[in-house]
Formats: structure tokens, sequence, C-alpha cells
């Protein structure tokens, strides 16, 4: 059976046709999502329509950044989609192409991916984490896709880490968001240091050794494995799996990660987990959408 799998962002809309795990259609532009969600579907519209062409697809899986409810289909105002509101976005897919449409959150989709044919596949268990401009998870146990009552499992950019900590966007005070995201780390480097190119630089500076970045650095993976500690001892994932534009130098990075998250865990937990960088790349999201509706029983 063909199905497609949509990932819509904040910046870029990715659209792909799978058979099995093969990947035989692929197309990504700008989702233009300032221009509004009328806009933004018209244009995923129109991809499916080009992509069903050549490939008749028999069901549509769509991911997109959280708050999401997966079962009535409907974002809920998106930090990443500005003024989205509540946009009913499977009712508008299934009414075009009369196709089941199912969604679900972006970092469920990716961790899917792994855990199906990635970085997790073989482990009973994987944890997906991506630590980009935000911080978000997804959670796959015997291959089944734990997203709890709304969908909102694995939303660990809004655990608090310092109470009373820094305070970004509409996060809780001393969120983990606050310190080990993209955005966090730009912010951080910017107040203390001056420079102004993001966590990039950052963390360049402290591969190069620069006491400061690595300071800086040793900070943000600190916070990070207080949250994956948290994480092992809540539901004992086999193997964590890291992706994001921040993650990029993972074998710089997953080493400190992996020493101080075994630091914080019982000692007959510990190295009893793995960690690991993600390998779908930004093709992620189509691929964990698919795989989704795919395995779904529709009957």
């Amino acid at each position: 059976m063909l199905t497609a799998g949509v990932d819509l962002g904040g910046t870029r809309v990715r659209v792909g046709v799978l058979e099995g795990a093969r990947m035989h259609y692929w197309e990504e532009r700008d989702s233009e999502v300032l221009k509004g969600p009328d806009h933004t579907l018209s244009i995923i519209i129109h991809m499916l329509e080009r992509a069903k062409e050549t490939m008749p697809f028999e069901r549509i899986g769509i991911c997109a950044p959280g708050p999401l409810d997966y079962k009535l289909g409907v974002l809920l105002d998106p930090p990443n989609l500005p003024d989205w509101g509540l946009v009913p976005i499977t009712d508008v897919l299934q009414k075009h192409f009369l196709l089941p449409v199912r969604l679900l959150n972006d970092a469920n989709a990716a961790a899917l991916s792994e855990a199906a044919s990635g970085a997790g596949k073989g482990y009973e268990s994987v944890w997906f984490t991506t630590v980009s401009t935000g911080v978000g998870s997804g959670y796959v146990n015997d291959g089944q896709l734990i997203q709890g009552a709304r969908g909102c499992a694995g939303e660990i950019g809004n655990m608090i880490i310092l109470p009373e900590g820094r305070h970004q966007s509409n996060l809780n005070p001393g969120a983990l968001e606050s310190y080990v995201s993209g955005t966090a780390i730009s912010a951080i480097s910017r107040e203390r240091f001056g420079w102004q190119n993001g966590a990039k630089e950052a963390i360049e500076r402290a591969m190069a050794g620069e006491k400061e970045a690595v300071e800086l650095i040793d900070e943000t993976m600190t916070y990070l494995s207080i949250a994956i500690a948290n994480i092992v001892h809540t539901v004992n994932p086999a193997i964590f799996v890291f992706g994001g534009g921040v993650m990029t130098q993972h074998d710089y990075l997953l080493p400190i990660l992996a020493e101080k998250t075994n630091a914080r865990v019982y000692a007959s937990l510990q190295r009893s987990f793995d960690f690991a960088y993600a390998v779908h790349g930004n093709e992620a999201g189509v691929l964990g959408a698919a795989v989704y509706v795919r395995e779904l029983n529709l009957s």
C-alpha cells in the first residue's frame, strides 16, 4: 500500500510517498506559515495532488508542531505556527482527497521513523529527542507510539529543571527548553559573551577549547542530562536517539551527555541504555507520519 507522509514545519513543508519503508516520491518547499493556515494548507494540497498523479496513495499521515489533539486532528495554536489558532487540518485534507488522514506530533513522527528503520531499529524501547529551535520528544515502546491522553507525552521542553529559572516564550519558568534549545544557547551566549552567531558558534568555540564556551556547553549538557536521567527513572528506555540542529556535533556532545546522565541514575541502571544520533534527518517526519497512518487499523 502506498501512503503519503506530510511534515508541516515552521519554515518548510515536506511531502513523500512510501511503499513499505521505501521512499518513492519527495518534494519540499517553504511552508509560508505567516500567510495563515488557508494559504499553507493550499500548498500542502497542491503538493499532494502532484504526488498522487504518479503515486496513487491510499492514506495520508501528517505531522506538525504541538500542541495538537491527534484524536480530533486539530492543531492547538502551536507556538511555531503563529496566529494559526485551532486548525482542523485532518478534516480539511479528508474532505479534499476523500482518504483517511491522521495527525501526530512531529517529534512523535521522528520517534516512529527512528524506531522503525533508524538508529533505534532492533531496540525494544526508543526515546527520541530533538534539540533544535525548541525541544521535543517521542517514545516508542514495543513498536507502539506512546502519545498519552491528549497526545502530549514526551513534551519535555516544558519540564522544569530550575524552579523560577529562565523564562522563554510560553514555557514554565526554568523549563528545559529555556536552557538547552538552540534559541536558549543563542540567547545565553549573546547575554554572557556578546556572541552573535547562535548555538553553532558556541559549540564550535567549545570544540576549539575556548574556556567560556566549554563551560557553557558543559552547563547545557548538565541540564539536558537531568532531564534524560528523569526519563530513565520514569520509563527506562533501551536507547536515547537525538536529532535536531543543536545535536549535529553529536560526536562531541553525546559522550558528554552520556557521562553526565549515567552519573545521575541508579548504579544498577548505569550504562544499561545507549545513546545515538538520528539517521533520518529531514526525512524523519515524513517517514514517521507515513508509518503511523499505514499501521493504523482504520476499518
